[in-house]
């Protein structure tokens, strides 16, 4: 990250709420085609969440400790916050001494920008002002929160208009928070009504949505250098398993999420 870091645009693509068994499910089937495009060998990682909910999950992922391999580590962390006797801080991690990522890369030089999606990003109260805080640039309202069907390609739109109100030469620190996965998703099911509720399916149904619209992304991103790309859920969410609805719990299908970093190159999109 030392050789990438003021030198490429830097996107974080947060898929909330996105369940590992479905990404993969759904990638194996062909039914991801622009995801596919990206991942490294057409599949996603498996890795284990930091957090159990959103607030969390980006906590610490906006301190470096992005979704951890499985496996027993330690794991070299692509940032962190230099903190003596990290052992998962390595020569190639790109360390910054301020407490978070944003302000790091604000210091070397990039202008951070956070377009939310869930309630923690909305801005509406202290708690939900904390997040997209850590941001020079920050935006969010209804059309882009949980409940817009239309909320993913909102988003991007907002996300052009970003990269496009920049000089060329002003390197860009990208995290979307991408709010159409989480719940309610029964919306993205062609014919389906609030009665019919949410369900496995229509969250693979949100995932589809989400693919169709995120080569825009990756244009938009790529569309003035390479842009190193990272695309993760922050926690998964149970659909009955073992009785469990939701998130916040110690479950398999919360804790373990889907993973994958590239590059995007100008000209791919």
């Amino acid at each position: 990250m030392n050789a990438v870091v003021g030198h490429h645009d830097l996107l974080m693509i947060t898929l909330d709420t996105l369940r590992y068994d479905v990404a993969v499910e759904l990638a194996a089937a062909g039914r991801l085609p622009n995801l596919a495009r990206v991942l490294p060998d057409g599949r996603w990682e498996a890795r284990h969440t930091p957090g159990s909910f959103t607030y969390a999950a980006h906590t610490a992922f906006l301190a470096g400790f992005l979704p951890t391999p499985l496996g027993q580590g330690p794991h070299p962390r692509l940032f962190a916050a230099r903190f003596g006797g990290s052992e998962s801080t390595a020569p190639h991690t790109w360390v910054f001494e301020e407490p978070d990522l944003p302000a790091g890369l604000a210091r070397a030089g990039y202008h951070t920008a956070c377009i939310g999606g869930v309630g923690f990003f909305n801005k509406q109260g202290a708690l939900g002002s904390v997040l997209p805080g850590l941001f020079a640039e920050s935006h969010w309202d209804p059309e882009l929160g949980v409940t817009s069907p239309i909320s993913f390609e909102a988003q991007v739109a907002r996300a052009e208009r970003v990269v496009g109100a920049l000089d060329t030469d002003q390197r860009l620190f990208l995290l979307v928070n991408v709010s159409a996965l989480h719940q309610p998703n029964w919306f993205h099911t062609p014919g389906a009504t609030a009665a019919d509720g949410d369900t496995r399916a229509t969250h693979a149904a949100a995932l589809e949505y989400v693919d169709r619209h995120i080569g825009r992304l990756f244009r938009a991103m790529s569309s003035r250098r390479p842009c190193f790309t990272i695309v993760t859920s922050d926690h998964g969410t149970a659909y009955g398993e073992g009785g469990y609805t939701g998130h916040r719990i110690g479950h398999e299908v919360v804790w373990t999420v889907p993973y994958a970093e590239f590059t995007l190159n100008p000209g791919e999109w």
